[in-house]
Protein backbone atom coordinates (compact mmCIF):
# COMPACT_ATOMS: atom_id res chain seq x y z
CA UNK A 1 0.00 0.00 0.00
CA UNK A 2 1.30 3.52 -1.06
CA UNK A 3 0.70 6.71 1.14
CA UNK A 4 -0.81 8.43 -2.22
CA UNK A 5 -3.88 5.35 -2.14
CA UNK A 6 -4.52 6.29 1.50
CA UNK A 7 -5.31 9.00 3.75
CA UNK A 8 -4.13 10.39 7.27
CA UNK A 9 -6.16 9.06 10.25
CA UNK A 10 -3.95 10.27 13.07
CA UNK A 11 -1.11 10.13 15.14
CA UNK A 12 0.47 7.75 18.57
CA UNK A 13 0.70 9.99 20.87
CA UNK A 14 1.02 8.35 24.40
CA UNK A 15 1.32 4.83 25.63
CA UNK A 16 -2.06 3.82 28.00
CA UNK A 17 -0.79 0.68 29.50
CA UNK A 18 1.90 -1.39 30.22
CA UNK A 19 0.26 -3.98 28.10
CA UNK A 20 1.72 -2.04 24.51
CA UNK A 21 -2.02 0.02 24.46
CA UNK A 22 -1.12 3.05 22.88
CA UNK A 23 -3.53 6.42 22.82
CA UNK A 24 -4.35 7.66 18.82
CA UNK A 25 -5.03 11.25 18.51
CA UNK A 26 -7.69 11.17 15.43
CA UNK A 27 -7.67 13.78 12.57
CA UNK A 28 -11.19 13.58 12.19
CA UNK A 29 -14.18 14.88 13.05
CA UNK A 30 -16.20 12.12 13.96
CA UNK A 31 -13.45 10.07 15.66
CA UNK A 32 -16.42 7.66 16.67
CA UNK A 33 -16.36 6.38 13.25
CA UNK A 34 -13.22 4.67 13.76
CA UNK A 35 -14.23 2.11 16.48
CA UNK A 36 -14.80 -0.89 14.98
CA UNK A 37 -11.61 -1.12 12.99
CA UNK A 38 -9.45 -4.17 12.40
CA UNK A 39 -6.14 -2.97 10.99
CA UNK A 40 -4.18 0.14 10.00
CA UNK A 41 -1.42 1.28 8.03
CA UNK A 42 1.67 2.55 10.18
CA UNK A 43 4.32 4.69 8.92
CA UNK A 44 7.54 3.06 9.89
CA UNK A 45 10.54 4.87 7.72
CA UNK A 46 9.28 4.96 4.50
CA UNK A 47 7.12 1.54 4.42
CA UNK A 48 3.41 2.13 5.42
CA UNK A 49 3.13 -1.26 7.53
CA UNK A 50 -0.10 -3.03 8.37
CA UNK A 51 -1.23 -3.60 12.04
CA UNK A 52 -3.84 -5.70 13.12
CA UNK A 53 -6.59 -4.68 16.03
CA UNK A 54 -6.88 -6.48 19.01
CA UNK A 55 -9.09 -3.80 20.54
CA UNK A 56 -9.99 0.01 20.08
CA UNK A 57 -12.37 1.97 21.96
CA UNK A 58 -13.22 5.90 22.03
CA UNK A 59 -11.14 7.32 24.82
CA UNK A 60 -12.45 11.09 25.84
CA UNK A 61 -13.40 12.60 22.65
CA UNK A 62 -10.62 12.67 19.93
CA UNK A 63 -8.69 9.39 21.01
CA UNK A 64 -8.43 5.89 20.39
CA UNK A 65 -7.47 3.44 22.62
CA UNK A 66 -5.86 0.80 20.52
CA UNK A 67 -4.62 -2.68 21.88
CA UNK A 68 -2.44 -4.10 18.56
CA UNK A 69 -2.07 -7.54 18.30
CA UNK A 70 1.51 -6.97 17.01
CA UNK A 71 2.38 -4.86 20.36
CA UNK A 72 2.42 -6.96 23.65
CA UNK A 73 4.72 -4.32 25.87
CA UNK A 74 5.51 -0.72 26.71
CA UNK A 75 8.97 -2.01 24.58
CA UNK A 76 6.90 -2.66 21.68
CA UNK A 77 5.04 0.34 22.25
CA UNK A 78 7.59 2.28 22.35
CA UNK A 79 9.10 1.30 18.64
CA UNK A 80 5.51 3.06 17.15
CA UNK A 81 5.32 5.82 19.52
CA UNK A 82 4.59 9.25 17.37
CA UNK A 83 4.07 6.94 14.35
CA UNK A 84 1.36 7.83 11.75
CA UNK A 85 -1.94 5.86 10.88
CA UNK A 86 -3.37 5.67 7.55
CA UNK A 87 -5.85 3.69 6.27
CA UNK A 88 -7.18 3.29 2.64
CA UNK A 89 -9.24 5.78 0.91
CA UNK A 90 -11.64 3.13 0.25
CA UNK A 91 -12.53 3.49 3.77
CA UNK A 92 -13.04 7.36 4.11
CA UNK A 93 -17.27 8.06 4.86
CA UNK A 94 -18.87 8.97 1.29
CA UNK A 95 -20.05 12.63 1.52
CA UNK A 96 -22.59 14.24 -0.31
CA UNK A 97 -24.26 17.64 -0.99
CA UNK A 98 -21.43 20.25 -1.21
CA UNK A 99 -19.03 18.72 1.23
CA UNK A 100 -16.34 16.86 -0.29
CA UNK A 101 -12.92 15.90 0.05
CA UNK A 102 -9.64 17.90 -1.17
CA UNK A 103 -8.23 14.81 -2.82
CA UNK A 104 -11.53 14.11 -4.41
CA UNK A 105 -12.07 17.37 -6.77
CA UNK A 106 -8.67 17.57 -8.44
CA UNK A 107 -9.79 17.38 -12.30
CA UNK A 108 -13.10 19.13 -11.76
CA UNK A 109 -13.92 22.19 -13.31
CA UNK A 110 -14.78 25.42 -11.75
CA UNK A 111 -18.11 27.30 -13.03
CA UNK A 112 -18.42 30.83 -11.60
CA UNK A 113 -22.05 32.31 -11.78
CA UNK A 114 -21.01 35.66 -13.79
CA UNK A 115 -17.56 34.65 -15.37
CA UNK A 116 -18.64 30.95 -16.52
CA UNK A 117 -15.73 28.59 -16.60
CA UNK A 118 -12.49 29.56 -14.64
CA UNK A 119 -10.67 26.89 -15.08
CA UNK A 120 -9.80 23.20 -13.76
CA UNK A 121 -8.69 22.70 -10.30
CA UNK A 122 -4.95 21.53 -10.32
CA UNK A 123 -4.46 21.28 -6.63
CA UNK A 124 -6.15 22.39 -2.78
CA UNK A 125 -3.51 24.64 -0.77
CA UNK A 126 -4.48 23.60 2.47
CA UNK A 127 -1.36 25.33 4.36
CA UNK A 128 -2.57 28.63 4.66
CA UNK A 129 -5.22 30.19 7.07
CA UNK A 130 -7.68 29.82 4.59
CA UNK A 131 -8.07 26.83 2.38
CA UNK A 132 -7.35 27.63 -1.47
CA UNK A 133 -8.10 26.29 -4.91
CA UNK A 134 -5.28 26.34 -6.97
CA UNK A 135 -7.35 26.81 -10.83
CA UNK A 136 -5.57 26.74 -14.27
CA UNK A 137 -6.86 28.76 -17.17
CA UNK A 138 -5.06 28.43 -20.27
CA UNK A 139 -1.52 29.75 -18.90
CA UNK A 140 -2.80 31.88 -15.78
CA UNK A 141 -2.98 30.02 -12.18
CA UNK A 142 -6.11 31.51 -10.03
CA UNK A 143 -6.31 30.83 -6.33
CA UNK A 144 -10.14 30.89 -5.09
CA UNK A 145 -11.01 30.32 -1.60
CA UNK A 146 -12.73 27.66 0.10
CA UNK A 147 -15.67 28.51 1.70
CA UNK A 148 -19.76 27.79 2.14
CA UNK A 149 -20.38 31.60 1.04
CA UNK A 150 -18.15 30.80 -2.46
CA UNK A 151 -19.32 27.06 -2.88
CA UNK A 152 -23.14 26.98 -4.26
CA UNK A 153 -23.06 23.64 -5.77
CA UNK A 154 -20.75 20.57 -5.97
CA UNK A 155 -22.05 18.08 -9.30
CA UNK A 156 -19.74 15.09 -9.00
CA UNK A 157 -21.71 13.66 -11.61
CA UNK A 158 -20.13 16.31 -13.91
CA UNK A 159 -17.17 16.81 -12.07
CA UNK A 160 -18.37 20.63 -11.98
CA UNK A 161 -17.98 23.10 -8.76
CA UNK A 162 -20.19 26.26 -9.07
CA UNK A 163 -18.99 29.21 -7.23
CA UNK A 164 -20.08 32.76 -6.66
CA UNK A 165 -16.50 34.59 -6.23
CA UNK A 166 -16.33 37.77 -4.67
CA UNK A 167 -16.87 40.84 -7.36
CA UNK A 168 -12.90 41.43 -8.85
CA UNK A 169 -11.19 38.08 -7.66
CA UNK A 170 -11.39 36.28 -11.01
CA UNK A 171 -11.16 40.11 -13.10
CA UNK A 172 -7.58 40.06 -11.07
CA UNK A 173 -6.31 37.10 -12.33
CA UNK A 174 -7.34 37.06 -16.05
CA UNK A 175 -7.08 40.43 -17.29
Amino acid sequence: MQKEDCFYLGKIVSKYSFKGEVLIKVDADEPDLYENMESVFISLGNNLVPFFIDKCRLHKSSLLRIRFEEVLNESDADRIMGSKLYLPLTMLPKLTGNKFYFHEVIGFTLQDDVHGDIGEITSVNDTTSQALFEVEKGDKQLLIPINDEIITKVDRENKTIFVTTPEGLVDLYLS
